[in-house]
C-alpha cells in the first residue's frame, strides 16, 4: 500500500497531528496520547512515558528575545529535528521571517544581508539546503594544535569563533543517550556517564546535562537571559518522556504486527544502561552483535516487503566491514588500539535495538574531512603544536572541547530510531537520504553490498 497524501492515513485509521503542535506564533492546544505523523517511508509515531504529549510546557512557549522556542527546531512532524523541506515551506510561508530565520545562527554568518527576500533566500541557504544550524566556537585554551588557516566562503569565521554547521539533535528518545549533543559538549568532563556509575547516578548526570542544553539553547539561539529550575525541569522531563519510530511502513504495512517490535510503544520496554552490549565493557554480559532484532519474526514472512525487512536487519547486525583509520576506535586502548579489525553496523551502534553506541566514545569516520568538503563548508587547517603535523576540517568535533589533537573529526552517533522522517544525516547533512549514507560507507570503509543487501538494509533502517 503506498502512502499518497492523507487518503491512505485515513484509511488506516491515523489521526495526523499535523496542526495540532504549535509554533511560537500559535496558541498553545490539548494534550493528545500520541501523534501521527506522514515521511517519505510511511507513518512515524511519537508517545510519551508521561501518558500524554503535553503541547503546553515550556518547551513550547518563547523563554527568548528572538520569537523562538524549542519546537522552531525540533518539529515532532520531522522527526523532533528539522528537515530542509520542512524549513523551506516556513520560509515561503513566512517570506523568511518565522522565527528559525535568524541571524544569530541560522544564517551563513550573522553579518548576513537580510533585508530583502532575495538577500534572506542566500543567506539562509544552508539551513535551507541542509537544515544545518551555525554552531560558533572558539578555539579552546592550552589546545594541542593552533588554527594556521580558514577558508571560510561567508568571510566570518576566525581563531575566536569557528562557524561549525550542524543538524539538530532529535529531542527524543533521550534515555538511551551517553552523551549530549554530537561532540558531547553539554555534558560536565568532570562527571561523564559511565559503567562505574551506578544508574541514578548516570540519570542525574543526563538530566543535568539535558537542564544545561535547555539553558543554553535559550541563552544562544533564542537570544533569552536564562530559564528558572521550574522551566528546566520541565522541559527535561517532556523530552525524557518522548519515544519515537517508524510505526506504519507504506510497503510492509504496521511494523508491530505478526510478532515484530517495531513503533514506538516498544520502544519503553526496551533495556538500556551505560555500556549495554558494549564490545568490551558491558558487566552483564558479553557483546551480542545481533543488537537488533525487531523484526525476527518477519523472518520466514510470505509478505516480501517485510521478508526485506528482516533480511535488512541481519544485514545490519552481520555484514562484515574491515575498519580502519577510525580515531577513537583504532586508537583506543580501551578497544586494543587495532590497527585494523572487522566488525559490523552494531560495533558502532550497539545499543539494543536503538542504535547509539551506548558509551560516551566519539569517532572519526571522515565525515569532516577536506576530501569530502563541499564549496558551502569552511574548511580549517590546524596544525599540531608538538610535530607539527597538519590537517584540514569542515569541524574540529570534540577537540574544539578536549583541545587534544587525536580528538579532531570526533562525533558521537545518534540514536537509529525515527530515520525516515529526519535526513538528511550526518552531522553536516552530507548525506541527503540513506542511499547516501551507504554510499558513503562503502566508499570509506571498502563494503561490498551486492544490491539485494543495499535494497534490503535500506529497507530495514526506513522503519526504524
Amino acid at each position: 500500500m503506498k502512502l499518497i497524501g492523507g487518503s491512505v492515513l485515513a484509511a488506516v485509521g491515523i489521526v495526523v497531528f499535523g496542526s495540532v503542535f504549535p509554533t511560537p506564533a500559535q496558541p498553545a492546544v490539548p494534550p493528545h496520547d500520541h501523534a501521527d505523523f506522514p515521511d517519505g517511508s510511511g507513518i512515524v509515531r511519537t508517545v510519551s512515558s508521561n501518558g500524554f504529549i503535553d503541547t503546553t510546557g515550556p518547551f513550547f512557549q518563547v523563554l527568548g528575545s528572538n520569537g523562538r522556542a524549542c519546537i522552531t527546531c525540533h518539529q515532532p512532524s520531522q522527526g523532533w529535528t528539522i528537515t530542509p523541506a520542512g524549513v523551506r515551506e516556513r520560509f515561503e510561508r513566512t517570506q523568511g521571517t518565522d522565527p528559525i530565520f535568524r541571524t544569530v545562527d541560522g544564517s551563513n554568518s550573522p553579518n548576513a544581508d537580510v533585508s530583502t527576500l532575495r538577500a534572506r533566500r542566500a543567506a539562509y541557504s544552508m539551513l535551507l539546503n541542509k537544515g544545518l544550524i551555525r554552531i560558533e566556537r572558539p578555539m579552546p585554551a592550552g589546545a594541542e594544535f593552533a588554527l594556521i588557516g580558514v577558508d571560510d566562503p561567508y568571510h566570518y569565521a576566525s581563531a575566536a569563533g569557528l562557524s561549525l554547521f550542524r543538524r539538530p539533535l532529535p529531542s527524543t528518545n533521550l534515555r538511551f543517550l551517553s552523551t549530549v549533543m554530537w561532540d558531547g559538549r553539554e555534558v560536565d568532563p568532570s562527571t561523564p556517564m559511565t559503567i562505574a556509575n551506578s544508574e541514578a547516578t548516570n540519570t542525574a548526570i543526563l538530566r543535568a546535562s539535558l537542564a544545561h542544553q535547555a539553558l543554553d539553547a535559550t541563552t544562544g539561539h533564542a537570544q533569552g537571559t536564562g530559564l528558572t529550575a521550574a522551566q528546566q525541569n520541565a522541559i527535561v522531563d517532556f523530552e525524557l518522556g518522548l519515544s519515537t519510530a517508524q510505526v506504519w511502513d507504506s510497503e510492509a504495512g504496521w511494523l508491530a504486527d505478526d510478532g515484530a517490535l517495531g513503533g514506538p510503544e516498544n520502544i519503553e520496554s526496551f533495556p538500556f544502561y551505560i555500556g549495554i552490549n558494549d564490545n568490551v565493557a558491558d558487566p552483564n554480559g558479553p557483546f551480542n552483535p545481533n543488537s537488533m532484532s525487531l523484526f525476527d519474526p518477519w523472518t520466514h514472512s510470505r509478505n516480501d516487503d517485510r521478508a526485506a525487512i528482516a533480511r535488512g536487519e541481519v544485514v545490519f547486525n552481520t555484514k562484515p566491514i574491515p575498519i580502519s583509520g577510525v580515531n577513537g576506535l583504532n586508537d583506543n586502548p580501551y578497544f586494543g588500539s587495532p590497527s585494523s579489525t572487522v566488525g559490523t553496523c552494531t560495533t558502532c551502534h550497539n545499543a539494543p535495538n536503538v542504535g547509539d553506541h551506548s558509551l560516551a566514545i566519539a569517532l572519526n569516520i571522515g565525515v569532516a574531512d577536506a576530501s569530502r568538503r563541499t564549496p558551502d563548508m569552511p574548511l580549517y587547517t590546524l596544525q599540531n603544536l608538538s610535530t607539527g603535523e597538519i590537517t584540514q576540517t569542515t569541524d574540529p568535533g570534540l577537540a574544539l572541547s578536549t583541545g587534544k589533537w587525536k580528538d579532531i573529526g570526533r562525533f558521537k552517533g545518534p540514536v537509529l530510531r525515527g530515520l525516515a522522517a529526519r535526513a538528511p544525516y550526518f552531522h553536516n547533512g552530507s548525506a541527503r537520504d540513506l542511499d547516501a549514507v551507504l554510499d558513503f560507507y562503502q566508499d570509506r570503509f571498502g563494503i561490498s553490498f551486492t544490491s539485494r543487501e543495499r535494497h534490503d538494509l535500506i529497507a530495514f533502517l526506513r522503519s526504524l
